[in-house]
């Protein structure tokens, strides 16, 4: 199988960084792209700002690929996702050349000739690898298989229970699964938002808004964690190692406290209800909040698998992220910079030469950094080109939150059990309870 390609499914930042690395090691990627260019994901959230500085957005093998065509890396500053791409990716994938295939859906992935069933002889069998190509099936034979194809097409839904809520897909005109393009303020201007969802995004969706209602004050923001506490939805402030993520939650903990956002806590959404203009979200107690204009269902992301059913997967029945890495990522218990990077043994599967990385691998956890897929794609490189030293080795500390001990209990209305534990926990000033609907 040496004269068989890697297949890499995805050619967003880890799956651009995979085909880098495969080839300094004189290995050959094959790079499979759903969508019509390079970072396709990121190309749908350009217009949000990343908290990650430059250095921590580039890969070290793509950059000493780059630095050979005389590109220049970006040493300062915070940039949005589409300079990211446009900076980096873009020119990274133009020097991948025609080992990165566009408009190519994966439909499967197994082993030739094996079914799931049969063990006789399957390590020796090269992977087969099914896709779509503008509606014409190909079969395409691969060496091993790195599935580097994020989360960002399969969204959570609004509903509590993890399905969608009643009334959820009636509601979809009234809602949106991603950070919206703020800069259009007319868009929100004097009108009811709701931010569900109590991460990164939820934070960042809650600042913009806060700018548009300073410049029109007749604007509505409402902000709906499901836990019954703030915990640590504010972040770790100043203790934060990556400043620009601590400044997220303290920002938006500032828009709480000056009454401009309205905070409700242990809300769980288990109905939509919609009007000619609206769209009204009614939780599991029987609270209704008041009449939204637009829905920012921000909670989270989830694996497609559906893809890799013939693929021996040992996956963490909670998280779907692999087992040995499970504990670690766990929102219940850590935060994205409590935990220990990872590498090819974490990342390894009863499918030989078959991995997950970048952010597939951490499952349903709602947090990951580029540096960390950075990490475990050298590694995983490594392993595959029989470096198993190098592979073992760890060479990324992950910057700390500033928060651990995980999010608390999820009906502690005190937060007093959870939160913070490496810096003060965030002081609330405004809970609000939403008015019930006659």
């Amino acid at each position: 199988m040496s004269n068989l390609p890697v297949v890499v499914i995805g050619a967003g930042p880890q799956g651009l960084a995979v085909a880098a690395h495969l080839l300094e090691r004189g290995i050959e990627p094959l790079v499979l792209e759903a969508g019509t260019g390079p970072a396709a994901a990121v190309a749908d959230w350009g217009h949000v700002r990343l908290f990650s500085a430059w250095p921590e957005l580039v890969d070290a093998a793509a950059g000493r690929l780059l630095a050979g065509t005389g590109w220049v890396a970006p040493a300062t500053g915070y940039p949005i996702g589409s300079q990211w791409i446009s900076r980096y990716l873009a020119p990274l994938a133009e020097a991948l050349g025609d080992r990165v295939r566009y408009g190519t859906t994966v439909t499967g992935v197994g082993r030739k000739g094996r079914d799931r069933l049969v063990d006789a002889g399957r390590g020796e069998q090269p992977f087969t690898v099914h896709v779509d190509v503008d509606g014409t099936e190909e079969r395409i034979d691969a060496r091993a298989v790195i599935d580097a194809s994020g989360t960002w097409s399969t969204p959570n839904p609004l509903g509590a229970d993890g399905l969608c809520a009643l009334g959820e897909k009636a509601a979809a005109g009234f809602l949106s699964y991603r950070i919206p393009d703020f800069h259009d303020a007319a868009r929100f201007a004097g009108k009811h938002t709701v931010v569900v969802g109590s991460g990164h995004s939820a934070a960042t969706a809650v600042n913009e808004l806060t700018r548009v209602a300073k410049q029109h004050p007749d604007t509505r923001v409402t902000w709906v964690l499901r836990r019954g506490n703030v915990g640590n939805t504010f972040g770790g402030g100043t203790a934060d190692e990556l400043p620009e993520r601590g400044a997220l939650g303290a920002r938006a903990q500032k828009s709480v406290e000056a009454g401009i956002v309205d905070l409700v806590t242990g809300f769980r959404v288990e109905r939509i209800d919609t009007t000619d203009t609206g769209a009204i979200l009614i939780s599991e107690d029987g609270r209704a909040l008041p009449e939204a204009d637009l829905v920012v269902a921000l909670t989270g992301f989830r694996p497609d698998l559906s893809f890799l059913s013939e693929v021996r997967l040992e996956l963490d029945a909670t998280l779907q992220a692999p087992v040995r890495i499970a504990a670690e990522v766990d929102p219940n218990v850590h935060s994205c910079g409590s935990v220990r990077a990872t590498g090819a043994a974490d990342l390894a599967q009863p499918e030989k030469d078959f991995y997950l990385v970048g952010a597939k691998s951490y499952g349903r956890a709602p947090t990951f950094l580029a540096m960390t897929g950075y990490e475990q794609v050298r590694s995983v490189v490594a392993e595959l080109a029989g470096d198993h030293e190098a592979a073992a080795r760890i060479d990324l500390v992950l910057p700390d939150t500033g928060v651990c001990g995980g999010a608390g209990l999820f009906d502690d209305p005190s937060g007093a059990k959870g939160g913070a534990c490496c810096a003060p926990a965030p002081t609330l000033l405004q809970i609000g309870r939403a008015p019930v609907n006659a």
